[in-house]
């Protein structure tokens, strides 16, 4: 399995057009870095592998033209903190998010996406093998010890999650020796793995909205009510009216069944909107912020790089460069 695994990656830099090429500075010692074939983008790919246990991804590059990819991963679960993206899941479709943790289970679909062109993926992940994340969880949780699978579910798109963050950042900026690395390492991920499975038990422990399936038509519906008036004002009240429940019960099944608040899924439809809008459009910035319910010029700027990474200018400037004279 090994050395399938190491091939199968080998082989992927190859096709992508990454070339083998000695780490700049800014990344971490120890591991292999490949450089992006300035054809087709800038950047690199910075790569370590415990062979059959584990392996650190960093991504700090930029296609030059839309890109969409396909693959096929070995299995694994994956927990990633992405700085930096632009794109869309295609399988199923949805917006892929920046300043978030991701979570993703290879080795039963393939990833399928559409990449976004000048935008930088600014990325880094840990990939755990199967005989290594079971061997390690039943060793640490004993008796408590649950298929991991449902764990890594429930921290997907999450933007609340300090530790998993530090940890992953302390990965990347890591100045120690070579020679010291790889105890550095195989300790930040195990870690990585029990903070995964740790949150996930005190998760189970809370107390659960229980959602009724006749709730659960009432709030996909006021989904597709959100994502069709998100330029609207938009109050709690009229949700509520239309979704025939009290106030304090819309709020705690919405959270329950999205993921966020009300006010937060409402900002990451506008916020999706725009992004279509700078990208394809010419609007000025004002009107894009208009067209998708903000007020404030300003204040939409600051919610839209905290959420891509980027101020709405930049971001336009960025998707719209030619990639050639």
């Amino acid at each position: 399995m090994s050395v399938k695994n190491k091939d199968y990656y080998k082989d992927l830099f190859k096709k992508a057009n990454f070339l083998p090429c000695k780490a700049p500075k800014g990344f971490p010692p120890g591991g292999e870095c490949f450089e992006f074939n300035p054809e087709l983008g800038e950047g690199y790919y910075w790569y370590y592998e415990m062979p059959g246990q584990y392996n650190i991804k960093i991504h700090d590059f930029y296609y030059k033209e839309d890109t969409v990819l396909n693959m096929d991963l070995p299995e694994c679960l994956s927990i990633t903190w992405y700085e930096s993206i632009s794109g869309e899941e295609l399988k199923p479709y949805k917006s892929m998010n920046c300043h978030v943790i991701k979570s993703f289970l290879g080795g039963y679909e393939p990833f399928h996406a559409l990449i976004h062109r000048n935008i930088p993926i600014r990325s880094i992940g840990i990939e755990y093998r199967p005989d290594f994340f079971h061997q390690i969880l039943k060793d640490t949780f004993g008796p408590s010890y649950a298929d991991p699978k449902s764990a890594f579910k429930s921290i997907d798109e999450t933007s609340d999650f300090p530790e998993m963050k530090k940890l992953l950042w302390d990965l990347w900026k890591y100045e120690g020796s070579a020679s010291s690395a790889a105890l550095y390492y195989d300790a930040k991920v195990r870690e990585a793995l029990c903070l995964v499975f740790e949150r996930h038990r005190k998760l189970n422990e809370k107390t659960k909205a229980s959602i009724s399936s006749t709730d659960v038509e009432l709030l996909k519906s006021l989904g597709l009510y959100i994502n069709d008036h998100y330029a609207d004002k938009i109050s709690i009240e009229s949700l509520a009216r239309i979704a025939c429940m009290g106030t304090t019960k819309l709020k705690s099944s919405f959270k329950a069944y999205y993921g966020m608040t009300v006010a937060d899924y409402i900002q990451k439809v506008r916020i999706d909107h725009a992004e279509h809008l700078l990208a394809y459009t010419d609007l000025p910035v004002s009107e894009v912020a208009k067209a998708v319910g903000y007020v404030s010029p300003g204040h939409f700027a600051e919610l839209f790089s905290e959420a891509k990474g980027l101020l709405p200018l930049s971001y336009r400037k960025a998707f719209q460069k030619k990639s050639h004279p």
